[in-house]
């Protein structure tokens, strides 16, 4: 009886004690939602990159420039004396409007004061304030992701919208080291 007791406790632990073998998922679909989300983006960048050849196209008299970050510019006014560019932590102070690529006006006139990418400021607009000198002014066509892309400005500026800036660069305040 000693000896069967033992058996039956032994084999009680022995099966209470065996955890239960994980389950397998019934279904993987790894990558099919970014496969789709990088092929929405491949389209929306060529027919923003047909629009933009397009404007470019109707206008030869203007020397557009395809900049290194994914933008096209000319100048209306170049200063070809002056050496001075923003650099990080400069203050500059610029006035730009902002138009879509159909020519629908959105900010009109507006004057800003940044520091040079120490504050928020589009990509696009950031980069283009590096190029110019005090004085200047361009004119800058970003597609949206060098705009404000997938989220607008929240305020006038929707989803995934190219725009055309012509800004021009007031003063550069050189920080002080």
């Amino acid at each position: 009886m000693k000896n069967l007791l033992i058996i039956l406790i032994f084999s009680l632990l022995c099966f209470n004690c065996k955890s239960p073998e994980a389950r397998m998922p019934e279904s993987v679909q790894s990558g099919s939602f970014l496969k789709a989300s990088a092929e929405r983006n491949k389209k929306l960048n060529e027919r923003e990159h047909e629009q933009i050849q397009d404007i470019i196209n109707s206008n030869p008299e203007k020397d557009y420039i395809a900049s290194e970050s994914g933008f096209w510019y000319y100048y209306n006014t170049k200063i070809e004396n002056d050496t001075i560019q923003a650099q990080f932590g400069d203050v500059v102070d610029f006035t730009f409007d902002v138009s879509t690529i159909e020519g629908d006006e959105i900010y009109a006139n507006t004057n800003k004061t940044y520091i040079m990418d120490k504050e928020e400021l589009f990509t696009g607009l950031r980069e283009g304030l590096k190029l110019l000198k005090p004085t200047e002014t361009a004119t800058f066509i970003f597609p949206s992701q060098k705009a404000f892309g997938y989220y607008g400005d929240e305020h006038k500026i929707g989803t995934n919208i190219p725009l055309i800036c012509e800004v021009t660069l007031n003063t550069i305040t050189q920080k002080n080291d």
